[in-house]
């Protein structure tokens, strides 16, 4: 994931940059290189659940908001963004539809964090946990009010999510026992 997101961007489109552009838009439609994004998405996607699943077992709410995110991930993948160049045509409805799987990725993944929050055995995971939430949140809220930003803000977010998750997940008895 980290060599896709700050290394992929010098084999994209020319118009790309690291800093402005989301990690979705390299993925997107007509982009040099957008298969290797979307690959990455749907290993990511498929990685989260296949990782978290022994670990929560017991935990049917846990997993269920995990499998919305893991599979809203993959869905990305399917449904590519918008090209960065304006001129470029399009379908609408894959850009519509990758927005909202991109969406409701983000939205599973800061419930799947904060309900994590209260199964988890030491109060400093808990702690984690609900700050993964929040900052997830209030990242993307920036990646909207601070749109020249956006290609920042999202890979903190990347970066923060996928290395929680794995912190989460690596010990399996982080969780409390059912």
């Amino acid at each position: 994931m980290w060599a896709v997101i700050f290394i992929l961007p010098f084999y994209s489109s020319e118009l790309y940059s690291i800093i402005r552009n989301t990690t979705s838009q390299l993925g997107a439609q007509h982009t040099p290189n957008a298969w290797i994004m979307n690959l990455t998405f749907i290993l990511l996607g498929l990685g989260s659940i296949a990782s978290g699943w022994g670990v929560l077992r017991g935990y049917a709410f846990h997993r269920v908001v995990l499998i919305l995110f893991g599979l809203s991930l993959v869905l990305t993948a399917f449904f590519h963004h918008a090209p960065i160049d304006k001129s470029v045509e399009f379908d609408l409805q894959q850009d519509w539809l990758h927005s909202l799987f991109a969406s409701t990725t983000g939205f599973s993944f800061t419930i799947f964090a904060l309900s994590v929050a209260f199964i988890v055995q030491k109060k400093i995971d808990g702690i984690i946990a609900a700050g993964a939430g929040i900052l997830a949140t209030v990242l993307s809220m920036l990646m909207f009010n601070l749109p020249d930003w956006m290609g920042i803000w999202q890979r903190f977010i990347f970066i923060l999510c996928f290395g929680w998750l794995i912190y989460l997940f690596w010990d399996t008895d982080r969780l409390k026992k059912r």
